[in-house]
C-alpha cells in the first residue's frame, strides 16, 4: 500500500485531473467550432476520419477523467482499495489514433488528438504500475502468511 500511495499522490491526481478536464475543454471547443472545415482541405475521407478522431478523443478523455475520478474517491476515502480494484474502475481500452490520417489534420486538430494520446498512455503506465506494486504486494502478504502458518 505504501508503494502505491507514494507513487499516487493527491497532488498528482488532481493536477492530472486538471491537465484532463482542460484538454478535453479545449477539444469541446475544437470540435463545436468548425475550425476544422475552415483549416483543411474539405475532402470527405478526411472529414470521416476527424470525425472517428473526435470520438476516439473524447472516449480517450472520459476514461481518464472516469480513472482519476476513481483514484480521488480512493484517497478520500470513499472508496476502499478492493474497491478501487475492481475490474469496472480500470482505466479501460480506447482505440488508438490512426497517426497517418491525423498528420493531414491541420495543427490544432493534430495537437489535441496526440495530446489525449499521450495523457492516456502516461495514465495506462501509470495504471499497469499500481496493479504491478499491488500484485506484488499481495504476494508478499501471502509469503507472510504462509510463514507464520508454519511457525
Amino acid at each position: 500500500m505504501a508503494d502505491r500511495e507514494s507513487l499516487m499522490t493527491l497532488k498528482l491526481i488532481d493536477a492530472l485531473y486538471t491537465e484532463a478536464m482542460v484538454l478535453a475543454d479545449e477539444a469541446r471547443s475544437y470540435f463545436e467550432s468548425g475550425r476544422f472545415n475552415e483549416d483543411s482541405d474539405t475532402s470527405n475521407m478526411l472529414g470521416v476520419a476527424f470525425s472517428c478522431e473526435s470520438l476516439k478523443v473524447t472516449t480517450r478523455l472520459m476514461h481518464c477523467i472516469a480513472w482519476l475520478l476513481n483514484q480521488k474517491a480512493l484517497h478520500s476515502g470513499e472508496l476502499s482499495a478492493g474497491e478501487s480494484w475492481n475490474h469496472d474502475r480500470a482505466l479501460g481500452q480506447a482505440a488508438s489514433t490512426d497517426q497517418a490520417m491525423v498528420d493531414r489534420f491541420p495543427e490544432e486538430a493534430r495537437q489535441i488528438v496526440m495530446a489525449s494520446e499521450e495523457l492516456f498512455q502516461r495514465l495506462k503506465r501509470l495504471a499497469t504500475r499500481m496493479e504491478q506494486d499491488r500484485e506484488a504486494e499481495s504476494a508478499v502478504q501471502g509469503m507472510f502468511s504462509r510463514l507464520q502458518s508454519a511457525f
